[in-house]
């Protein structure tokens, strides 16, 4: 099953980078664009910006988005008995934490996530548990061993390593490492008829933050960013045919409305002439839910026309996320084809 896009893939899902703590995804990144891209800067906040030059057939330049961080969370305190007290960092889902392994801090020391024995619980109490019902368990002895090796601040992040499973792939992050593995191999390909600004974003899950910075920066004619988005198709209850946000294999993702941006109409339009030209499959995003860099990228300094482009994940924001294989290079295809197809008459605001 291996492909260039999945080892790819494997390789940043496997490495540990919450919100505001990017650099080990940074620092892969750079050797897989060097060589590729005519510069690559990191600006104040973090951001790995790739400039690569188009042909000049364009006067246009535009922004492509992934964001680097991924669902975590943070120590805020320690217990007398050495364990560490947490908050979310980004949007956990916490029904998922009690028993899992983790891994702490720059040295990604072992850690489980504990709460009270199942045994102790009533009825009422088997629920998904508050952050302040739980704790991280790092084998420390006292509270200042935790200090020492976990003081506050100190980010966790799941412990899953990417792997195949049937047809499908698994591993942590996907959200959104699938989108900077669309980016890399968008830099690592032939030049565009215009430059395009590739930038690996930071502390979007905490907020779009670096978008917000590069959009205003870079001031691009036209944006989009790329994401694992959530596909709810599994489980449904029986006898049900419930509307997912988006299905497994069903193709590239196509945001229209979610809860940060409107997508450009023009933009919309203009992947899905692309799709059905090239028989590339595709699906919409359910419409209110999520967001993106592009809610940031799409309100820089005058306003910025954006869309967004996902594919779809299950599970996502938990310790182990499913994508199709299939569905990462749909992706990969669509959001090639449109980029070389775009031109500024598409870009013109009367064309909505």
């Amino acid at each position: 099953m291996t492909t260039p896009l999945l080892e790819t893939l494997f390789t940043l899902s496997n490495i540990h980078g919450a919100s505001g703590d990017e650099i080990r995804v940074r620092q892969a990144l750079r050797p897989m664009l060097e060589g590729h891209v005519e510069s690559l800067r990191v600006d104040a906040l973090g951001n790995l910006i790739a400039l690569k030059r188009g042909t000049g057939a364009l006067p246009l330049r535009v922004l492509v988005a992934a964001h680097m961080d991924e669902v975590s969370l943070m120590v805020v305190g320690h217990t007398s008995e050495g364990c560490l007290r947490v908050e979310n960092c980004g949007g956990i889902d916490t029904r998922l934490l009690p028993g899992l392994e983790v891994r702490v801090g720059p040295n990604l020391l072992p850690g489980v996530i504990g709460q009270k024995a199942v045994h102790r619980l009533s009825n009422g109490a088997m629920k998904a548990p508050d952050l302040d019902r739980i704790a991280v368990d790092i084998g420390a002895s006292n509270k200042d061993e935790a200090i020492r090796l976990a003081p506050v601040g100190t980010r966790i992040t799941f412990a899953t390593q990417a792997r195949e499973l049937g047809q499908l792939v698994a591993g942590k992050a996907f959200d959104d490492r699938a989108g900077c593995t669309l980016l890399v191999h968008l830099l690592q390909g032939p030049p565009l008829p215009y430059d395009l600004y590739g930038v690996f974003t930071v502390q979007e899950e905490v907020g779009l933050r670096g978008a917000r910075v590069a959009g205003f920066s870079i001031e691009p004619d036209m944006a989009m960013a790329l994401e694992g988005t959530i596909a709810d198709d599994l489980p449904k209850p029986p006898g049900t045919d419930i509307s997912p946000t988006s299905e497994i294999s069903k193709g590239a993702v196509i945001t229209v409305m979610d809860r940060s941006h409107v997508s450009a109409p023009r933009l919309v339009r203009h992947l899905t002439q692309v799709a059905e030209a090239r028989g590339i499959p595709y699906q919409f995003k359910q419409p209110g839910i999520g967001g993106t860099d592009a809610g940031a990228l799409h309100i820089a300094r005058g306003g910025v026309p954006s869309a967004a482009v996902a594919v779809p994940c299950r599970y996502i924001h938990g310790p182990i996320a499913l994508l199709h294989p299939n569905d990462l290079t749909h992706t990969h295809t669509l959001v090639r084809a449109a980029l070389e197809q775009l031109t500024p008459d598409i870009l013109d605001p009367n064309a909505d």
